[in-house]
């Protein structure tokens, strides 16, 4: 939760308690106290809630997609830290919810879902702010000198970076490695003391890449 609170203190020199409200109410009142002394808490850019998703099939792959036994690994290249799992688990739970038989090791035929992980800073993490920050100005009103100086306490910890993370899972036939199916789903997130993969994110992205299983574009045989 940010916590930024403006404390602004007036000092009149020589003047009586009316010509201290003065300038209160009118010259530093509201927005122009705001502008002149760095502003309200500024809007923080905040992750896109939109998942871009791309999916595409064999023209001749329809009968052989959703069924018999499929294996989960990573794609040649690919991320294959402490990471990789969770996208794995996720990946296995929405195939056996399609009627793939995902209790399988080592098989030597059917198919093979290989996972491919990738990340994209949007926006940077923020840089650490200054806890107490303020200004000073010196003038002279209508009524007579006057002093202000306001003060921008910000207890509020730096904003992780936003993070684009892309899933990719290409479907093939073990037999002649020919690809049946190919998609990949895209979303943003902000980092989070975790690190960038954790199950919520995985979920999310398996999810909205398989809802589009049915109906992906249909390439010719061979694409």
């Amino acid at each position: 939760m940010n916590l930024k609170l403006p404390i602004v203190a007036l000092i009149a020199l020589s003047l009586p308690a009316a010509a201290v409200a003065q300038p209160m109410g009118g010259r530093w009142g509201g927005s122009q106290m705001d502008q002149r002394f760095g502003g309200p808490s500024r809007q923080a850019a905040q992750p896109s809630k939109k998942v871009d998703v791309t999916a595409f099939q064999s023209a001749d792959a329809a009968a052989l997609l959703g069924k018999g036994p499929i294996t989960v690994a990573a794609a040649n290249g690919a991320e294959v830290e402490w990471k990789l799992p969770v996208y794995e688990a996720a990946v296995v739970d929405q195939l056996a919810k399609l009627g793939y038989d995902t209790a399988v090791s080592g098989a030597e035929s059917g198919q093979i879902a290989q996972i491919g992980i990738t990340h994209a800073v949007v926006v940077p993490e923020e840089e650490k702010r200054k806890a107490v920050s303020g200004a000073m100005e010196v003038g002279v009103s209508n009524r007579g000198n006057y002093q202000a100086m306001a003060l921008n306490i910000d207890l509020s910890k730096p904003r992780k970076a936003i993070i684009a993370t892309r899933l990719d899972v290409r479907i093939r036939d073990k037999v002649t490695d020919r690809v049946l199916w190919e998609g990949h789903a895209e979303a943003q997130s902000r980092e989070d003391d975790d690190g960038l993969d954790n199950g919520a994110v995985a979920a999310k992205l398996a999810t909205a890449l398989f809802a589009r299983f049915a109906d992906a574009q249909v390439v010719p045989t061979g694409g």
